[in-house]
């Protein structure tokens, strides 16, 4: 096949999943189905590169595709290909799935993970300490409102970047940043405040 009849063919599959995207925005399940035939290899081949296991790419793919599903209106052809979209969509849904795999999976020597337990001749002082640090920091996060704390666990438990988080919010980057900046300073001001005071 010549460059010239291998961009004709993109340019046809290009518009029709822009157009399956276009169905599925109004609540086209047919649509979905189609466009899930149409471009799964590759899903699942992405998925499977960078998850390495075949469940996990499956599960990739599944939140892949409700992805699209929620987000298809919000496609703009202008920024990009159908397929690119899709598959950056994928790619995102596969580094999730690593950073959530349990870390005792791939370590080799899992035991080591295993936090030892206190011992009963712990300095009783240092026991106070750390539940006073504790909960300062439970009461620091207690001061914020549940988007900002739901945020702060995407950024800092889950590891997402500020453009993943705005994706699986389904909310503009700058309102995610905007949030994460102020939770953060009302974080370091209750937690300067507390240590102030103590």
């Amino acid at each position: 096949m010549n460059s010239t009849t291998c961009a004709a063919v993109e340019d046809s599959l290009d518009a029709e999943l822009t157009t399956l995207i276009q169905r599925m925005s109004t609540g086209d399940e047919q649509a979905l189905s189609a466009f899930y035939d149409a471009t799964l290899g590759k899903v699942y081949g992405l998925a499977l590169r960078i998850t390495g296991r075949a469940d996990a790419a499956e599960d990739v793919a599944a939140e892949a595709y409700h992805q699209v599903w929620r987000q298809a209106a919000r496609y703009d052809v202008v920024r990009g290909r159908p397929l690119t979209w899709l598959l950056t969509m994928t790619r995102s849904r596969a580094l999730d799935s690593l950073r959530r795999r349990d870390e005792a999976d791939c370590h080799p020597e899992p035991e080591a993970l295993i936090e030892p337990e206190a011992s009963p001749h712990s300095d009783p002082l240092d026991l106070l300490l750390s539940i006073e640090r504790n909960g300062a920091l439970h009461g620091a996060l207690a001061r914020l409102d549940p988007v900002q704390r739901q945020l702060l666990a995407l950024a800092f438990y889950r590891g997402l970047t500020h453009q993943e988080i705005a994706d699986h919010a389904l909310m503009p980057l700058g309102t995610v940043k905007t949030h994460i900046r102020k939770a953060l300073l009302v974080l370091q001001s209750a937690l300067a405040n507390g240590v102030a005071a103590s």
